[in-house]
């Protein structure tokens, strides 16, 4: 019971303003992976000779929101000057 507390409260410290994880990331990645869910299972119900209806919307709105979060954390990352500790 402890384990999965401690697992929500982690979950809880993502949001918080004061953490060491880049919201941006997180969400790119998790973009990412539901492309690569997509991609697997269009890829698997072609080699089973059946059609794998997705809209284009729903996939080009996930690469969209990929390359957003990538794009703006690499460009934050750019143009951000480093200050010296």
């Amino acid at each position: 019971m402890n384990f999965i507390k401690n697992k929500l409260m982690a979950f809880r410290d993502i949001f918080k303003d004061s953490n060491d994880l880049n919201e941006k990331n997180i969400v790119g990645f998790s973009s990412f992976a539901v492309m690569v869910i997509f991609a697997a299972a269009d890829i698997i119900t072609g080699a089973l000779g059946k059609e794998l209806l997705i809209t284009d919307t729903i996939f080009n709105s996930f690469v969209i929101i990929t390359l957003g979060s990538f794009g703006i954390d690499g460009i934050t990352k750019i143009f951000t000057k480093k200050t010296e500790e």
